[in-house]
């Protein structure tokens, strides 16, 4: 997937897991200061992301990710590192 296809993925899976206006969800949005995720929303994510794309994120990366930015750098991450 392209970047601009796992943004719309990404968004759309925000908004569909904590109920988040797609409007509002931009690169920048800090997933715990703006999006009022909390530590077991994000561990429901990254269950959900290795359920639909087969592919782990490592808890050291998770740990580092804050914003829908980063979620998407990880995801870039993991498939150039599947890719070689």
């Amino acid at each position: 997937m392209s970047r601009d296809e796992l943004y719309v993925w990404v968004v759309d899976l925000l908004a569909e897991m904590f109920e988040l206006d797609k409007a509002s969800l931009t690169l920048e949005s800090n997933l715990y200061a703006d999006l009022d995720i909390d530590s077991i929303d994000a561990v429901d994510l990254a269950v959900k992301l290795k359920q639909m794309t087969g592919m782990r994120l490592q808890p050291e990366v998770f740990k580092k990710i804050r914003t829908i930015g980063d979620v998407i750098d990880a995801l870039l991450n993991l498939q150039a590192e599947q890719s070689t």
